[in-house]
């Protein structure tokens, strides 16, 4: 195994990691701001951090180039 290999792995997953952070810290911060509470405050922050988390890894694929998904192999 080559030291390339090893560094596209540590920098698929550490992109992966800041998507959920990002994700995370923005859908908390959008319900916060609206000010809702209880069950409802589950849901909308679990579907906008859903949201956001595939939005933001959309956006990682393409400006790094990175294949999260497998969406550039079909085209191929």
């Amino acid at each position: 195994m080559n030291i390339l290999h090893i560094k596209k792995w540590v920098v698929f997953f550490a992109e992966i990691l800041a998507a959920i952070i990002i994700a995370d810290w923005l859908s908390n911060m959008f319900v916060a701001a609206a000010g809702i509470s209880g069950w409802s405050r589950f849901l909308v922050s679990f579907i906008l951090y859903a949201l956001l988390f595939f939005a933001i890894l959309y956006g990682i694929e393409q400006i790094f180039g990175i294949d999260f998904f497998g969406l550039k192999r079909d085209e191929q």
